[in-house]
């Protein structure tokens, strides 16, 4: 009986897994279908079959693994730099009516400002080097992490704020710690889920203007009408943001299991 209830749930998850496999399959057939057939330019749009040959000319050339550490170092500093700093600036204002009304100017000023528009400043500030790329990302994912923990801040139970007081935790330091952060926790750490993805796409605009990564591998490719190596490298992007995924799932299930 009481393992009754997970064989429902793992057998959907089965079902979802075979139907996901089953339409990429299809995806594929069709993409290689059309590209044989000349109904596709091979050139234009290369077909799922030429790709293991552009990876194992990249691998064997050393290319792809220059490419994804390049990106993976300024990727995970832009997200450490990105995300502590709107994090703590969020849990600030969702503590704060006082300022958050002091930077809300700021806020509706520059939220609207698309990372790839800051890309003329950070050549200028940074000059052509992965401090740019750094820049760049740490901006693409620096608001998602902001109003992730502001929204998580504010939506905490004041009931739990009362209930603090009355076992005698009425200092700020003591209801940051023991209630409202553990309470905002989650919703943070969706902003931080949500913002692993958001930098990896911000990745490639940072490396557009020169740094090397899987950006700069990327438009190489593509002057030389590579086209096969551009696909490798954007199925390297969505392989490398579903590890990450994965990964930072694990961890945030490991970390919020005390809420089960």
């Amino acid at each position: 009986m009481s393992s009754a209830p997970a064989v429902g749930p793992n057998r959907a998850a089965l079902h979802r897994l075979i139907l996901s496999l089953a339409g990429l399959a299809l995806f594929l057939g069709v993409w290689e279908s059309l590209a044989q057939s000349g109904l596709l330019s091979r050139t234009l749009a290369p077909p799922p079959s030429m790709i293991p040959a552009a990876a194992l000319r990249e691998w064997l050339s050393g290319h792809w693994l220059k490419a994804v550490q390049g990106s993976f170092g300024h990727y995970a500093a832009g997200l450490l730099l990105g995300s502590g700093l709107g994090i703590a600036l969020g849990i600030a204002a969702g503590l704060s009516r006082t300022f958050e009304a002091l930077q809300l100017g700021i806020v509706r000023v520059l939220r609207p400002v698309p990372g790839i528009a800051w890309i003329p400043f950070a050549v200028i500030w940074f000059g052509i080097t992965e401090a740019a790329a750094t820049f760049i990302i740490a901006i693409g994912v620096f608001w998602i992490n902001y109003f992730a923990a502001f929204a998580a801040v504010r939506g905490v139970d004041p009931d739990l704020l009362e209930v603090a007081d009355a076992f005698g935790h009425r200092g700020r330091g003591a209801k940051l710690f023991k209630i409202v952060l553990p309470a905002a926790a989650p919703g943070i750490f969706n902003g931080i889920r949500i913002a692993l993805g958001q930098g990896w796409m911000a990745v490639v605009a940072a490396e557009l203007f020169g740094i090397p990564g899987i950006g700069a591998r990327m438009m190489e490719a593509s002057s030389l009408l590579a086209t096969s190596v551009v696909v490798l490298y954007m199925l390297t992007i969505a392989a490398l943001y579903s590890l990450t995924d994965i990964l930072f799932g694990r961890l945030t299930a490991l970390v919020l299991q005390w809420q089960r």
